[in-house]
């Protein structure tokens, strides 16, 4: 007979918290095989295996929406094609991209703003960042016109 795992031992043996996994399994991603007439949860091999692979997609970046339509093409591999969990990995890896395209903007204009405050112990009356973010406009141009409007 397969061996029952409680939710703790199930925490335990996945690395992720009961609470995790009832969240998991309040959106459907996993459930218990079973349950005791208490109402305790109840886990197999099975559902080992599950949880493990919501836990790799999830540190994948993959969204609770995809990893059910991943979950759903895991159960049922025949009534679906490679190119099915491809366009979904694709998707991903789009907005991944957006996301570091954004981060990089945000990253170029930190330094721009670092480069053109002194960072003295003055008081900020005149303060370079201050300036720029009050202007609306943070860029190489707008710099230097700040700079030069306020000499």
């Amino acid at each position: 007979m397969e061996e029952l795992l409680k939710i703790s031992e199930l925490s335990e043996q996945t690395g992720l918290s009961a609470h995790t996994l009832r969240y998991y399994e309040k959106h459907g991603l996993i459930q218990a095989s079973t349950r005791s007439e208490a109402g305790y949860r109840f886990y197999t091999d099975s559902d080992v295996r599950r949880v493990q692979f919501v836990k790799t997609a999830r540190n994948s970046g993959f969204s609770l929406d995809d990893i059910s339509q991943l979950l759903s093409i895991r159960v049922d591999k025949e009534s679906h094609s490679c190119q099915d969990v491809t366009d979904i990995t694709q998707k991903k890896l789009d907005q991944v991209n957006a996301k570091l395209a954004e981060l990089h903007s945000m990253q170029h204009t930190l330094e721009l703003l670092l480069e053109s405050c002194c960072g003295g112990p003055e008081n900020a009356t005149h303060c370079s960042i201050i300036e720029a973010l009050d202007a609306g406009v943070v860029d190489k141009e707008a710099f230097g016109q700040a700079r030069h409007e306020s000499t």
